[in-house]
């Protein structure tokens, strides 16, 4: 064997003593690392003069309404807040979490790519709401994707500072309980509404829900937020056919108001009715 192929061999040898496996050591200790700096960099590229935590109006609608002021100060000195643009992915569906997003101001969507392929909306997410809490907490992946439904300020929590306040401060560690209690009383209600509704009643409920969630613009009839009708089908857990007809029958009977994405609510106790539900 040539010298040159012994000092290759050597240098190989060298790189594998000092990573015993690369791709391990790269996934484990790097990428967080990285995903961290990114997020910083990206937050500097697109920072804003952000508000901080004890001014925060949000935070007294958050899970952060218990915390002790110490870890809220702990908190704000290490966040960081980026804005996201319109349509610009948080994290994405199977990656690791490294943190949980706070909404400063916007709002997000939650959604699992099915077996076929399509996308299912799972939630519908507003300023306050803190999201990647869940895969955090249980050390798994995340479920869904998270991305901007407009332009949206976030503020990043690393994990190990989030885990780390959790654990001293009973009030939040609380009110973490309560969410995830909350979360799972709601999942239960679309799982019986989905078995059980016909879909016009489950169209109506959704934009009872969507109404609920962002509101009205400052007409007080117009939803506050623009769903495409296949995100109001995947809502519903229909077919974008189905949900473009019904609709449409909405607008026949005068319920609703259709103006492109814009979606007014004309007769609100009507809506409730025909969801099957008590105003």
């Amino acid at each position: 064997m040539s010298c040159k192929n012994k000092a290759g061999r050597g240098r190989n040898r060298g790189l594998t003593n000092k990573f015993p496996n690369p791709g391990r050591e790269y996934s484990v200790f790097r990428v967080e690392k990285l995903f961290l700096r990114f997020t910083q960099l990206m937050a500097y590229t697109h920072s804003t003069d952000h508000q901080t935590c004890q001014s925060c109006a949000n935070r007294f609608n958050s899970v952060f309404c218990k915390a002790k002021e110490e870890y809220v100060n702990l908190i704000n000195e290490q966040k960081v807040c980026n804005i996201y643009k319109k349509g610009q992915t948080l994290f994405n569906e199977g990656s690791n979490p490294f943190g949980v997003f706070c909404i400063n101001d916007g709002k997000v969507k939650l959604s699992h790519q099915g077996d076929d392929g399509k996308e299912q909306i799972t939630r519908l997410l507003k300023q306050g709401d803190v999201l990647g809490y869940r895969a955090l907490l249980s050390g798994e992946r995340y479920s869904a994707s998270a991305v901007a439904l407009e332009d949206t300020q976030i503020c990043f929590i690393p994990k190990e500072l989030f885990i780390s306040v959790l654990k001293r401060d009973a009030g939040l560690a609380f009110e973490m309980m309560k969410l995830l209690s909350d979360e799972l009383h709601k999942a239960e209600l679309k799982i019986t509404h989905l078995a059980q509704k016909p879909i016009r009643e489950r169209l109506a409920e959704t934009l009872l829900f969507i109404k609920e969630t962002y509101g009205f613009e400052e007409d007080g009839i117009t939803l506050n937020v623009r769903l495409s009708r296949e995100e109001i089908a995947n809502l519903v857990g229909t077919a974008t056919e189905s949900a473009i007809r019904l609709l449409s029958d909405f607008k026949k009977d005068g319920m609703v108001e259709l103006d492109g994405k814009k979606i007014k609510i004309l007769k609100h106790k009507e809506l409730v009715r025909t969801a099957n539900l008590q105003d």
